[in-house]
């Protein structure tokens, strides 16, 4: 073989080796990119709608990378399964109640799945697990609201322009106040009122504040009154008194108003002639003859005082009324006698 065949031979496994090397090199960039070489576990999620995502795309959680979309395949009658490889790393961090959803590498990206990691105090997946689907608005959605929003806001704008151009006008209450000035200057005024109530109000506030804080004051009534119970007892107490006492007074009036009418009913027999009272104080011939009869009583007395001492000084009668002047004598002498001892 000539020399140079043997320097073509050599130039030629040199260019055969470089390009085992750089396709070496760029196996190994790109599974270590997709994570080819990392152990992993199985995740699925079932979605309504993914939106474009395609099998290799990155799966995120906590905006860290931590798989990649395996598969994408349907589901069902108009579901999608989305089965993604999740490093064993990250196995840890995501729970049992974990949610996915389709996202974007920013507005216009590539779609991406999301992980929203769980409660922590659950278990972590394990490989084969189905971790729940969280729907979201897709761009199509996304601009029908954006759409919406513009209409109402042009709406809005339209009415506001109305009602700024009715203002400008004078128009509406607004209008008048802005436009007259007899509404303005009774508007201040009604501000003025408006902010002397207001300071009203706020020295009532400082006088409540500090009455309350002589509430507080140990050693005051007000503070015994609220605080002490005894003192309360007692208070209630001398209620209780005076409720008695009241009572009692409204049985004496009661009584009293009894006894009145008694007095009333009283004078309005004597003003009758059906009773004796009566008939003495209304009947002028009755209390004449009445008067006659003590005139005759008074003469008949005197007689009798009369006829009684004519009868002591007669020697008949004189020695009984003796014996009973001696007898009263005695009996005097012993209550006399009784009482010194």
């Amino acid at each position: 073989m000539s020399t140079g065949e043997n320097k073509r031979s050599v130039q030629v496994g040199i260019f055969v080796f470089l390009g085992l090397v750089i396709f070496i090199v760029g196996v190994l960039f790109l599974g270590g990119q997709q994570k080819r070489f990392i152990k992993s576990i199985e995740v699925a999620a079932i979605f309504d709608d993914v939106g474009g995502l395609k099998t290799g795309n990155n799966v995120w959680f906590s905006g860290v990378k931590v798989g990649t979309v395996k598969s994408v395949k349907f589901y069902g009658k108009s579901q999608v399964e989305v089965t993604m490889n999740i490093e064993k790393e990250a196995q840890q961090y995501i729970h049992k109640d974990a949610q996915a959803e389709i996202s974007s590498e920013g507005f216009i990206g590539n779609k991406i799945v999301v992980i929203e990691g769980g409660t922590p105090q659950l278990a972590s997946v394990d490989d084969g697990d189905v971790i729940r689907a969280k729907a979201v608005l897709g761009t199509d959605q996304i601009m029908e609201t954006l759409q919406e929003n513009n209409k109402n806001l042009l709406k809005i704008t339209t009415d506001f322009k109305g009602l700024v151009s009715k203002i400008a006008r004078g128009k509406g209450t607004i209008g008048a106040v802005l436009t007259d000035s007899i509404l303005a200057e009774q508007f201040k005024a009604t501000v003025n009122h408006l902010e002397r109530a207001s300071q009203n109000a706020n020295r009532m506030s400082s006088s409540l504040a500090a009455y309350s804080n002589r509430l507080n004051t140990k050693g005051s009534l007000a503070h015994e009154l609220v605080t002490d119970t005894t003192v309360f007892a007692s208070i209630k107490s001398s209620a209780n008194q005076l409720k008695q006492m009241s009572q009692s007074a409204q049985q004496v009036v009661d009584k009293a108003s009894v006894a009145t009418d008694n007095v009333v009913t009283a004078t309005k027999k004597l003003n009758q002639n059906d009773n004796a009272l009566g008939l003495l104080l209304n009947d002028q011939k009755t209390a004449g003859d009445l008067k006659t009869t003590l005139q005759y009583l008074e003469s008949s007395s005197r007689k009798l005082d009369q006829n009684m001492e004519a009868l002591q000084h007669n020697f008949l009668t004189r020695p009984f009324f003796r014996r009973q002047e001696r007898a009263a004598e005695k009996a005097k002498r012993d209550s006399l006698k009784n009482a010194g001892q």
